[in-house]
């Protein structure tokens, strides 16, 4: 079995039974193997969860790539990482975000893992803003700092829309992004429509 394919596996299981419960008997069971080539491959638990974790997160990391790569102009690229970023968006790992957070408290590897993906998207989105403020299209005098709070709230969105669902709606969630990303960046909410 492809190592790529093993780590796809494990991604199924973890969302389903979560980090915490997800044994490595549990993914070589799942995808068929023996629990020894699981151990080498990945030596330890932890290091299977914290692989696993960064595998599904560059999944959604590579389609944000894209968008920065592309030569859509500042705005356009704003709207599609809110939509891609956002528990609105298309990200399928958000179970596996959140469980992360957590378990990254007590599992070194994971956190450092954890930490290095969720950089990326506030350097990503700083990156944007300010190529946005330098062509005239945002107004904001603090870009990292715009970032750091647009993901703040994004993360808590999502937290809230994926935990505790029907308390919040994802149309309702998508609203409150718009104006405050609007806010941060002296723009009009419906021009993030």
């Amino acid at each position: 079995m492809r190592l790529d394919s093993l780590l796809r596996t494990a991604c199924d299981v973890i969302v389903q039974r979560g980090l915490a419960n997800t044994r490595t008997a549990d993914v070589a069971q799942a995808a068929g193997v023996s629990q020894a080539l699981v151990f080498y491959h990945f030596a330890t638990k932890e290091r299977l969860l914290a692989q696993a974790f960064a595998y599904a997160a560059e999944q959604d990391l590579g389609r944000l790539d894209a968008v920065l790569a592309s030569s859509a102009a500042p705005l356009e690229k704003l709207k599609k990482i809110l939509r891609l970023y956002g528990p609105t968006g298309r990200s399928q790992s958000w179970s596996m975000w959140i469980d992360g957070w957590s378990e990254s408290q007590r599992t070194p590897e994971l956190e450092k893992v954890s930490r290095r993906l969720d950089l990326r998207w506030k350097e990503a989105l700083t990156q944007v803003i300010t190529d946005g403020c330098r062509d005239g299209t945002f107004s904001c005098d603090d870009a990292p700092g715009a970032a750091w709070r647009i993901n703040a709230l994004l993360d808590g969105l999502a937290v809230q829309v994926s935990v505790h669902e029907r308390v919040l709606s994802r149309r309702l969630a998508a609203e409150w992004v718009r104006l405050a990303a609007a806010r941060e960046l002296g723009l009009r909410p419906e021009q993030l429509a």
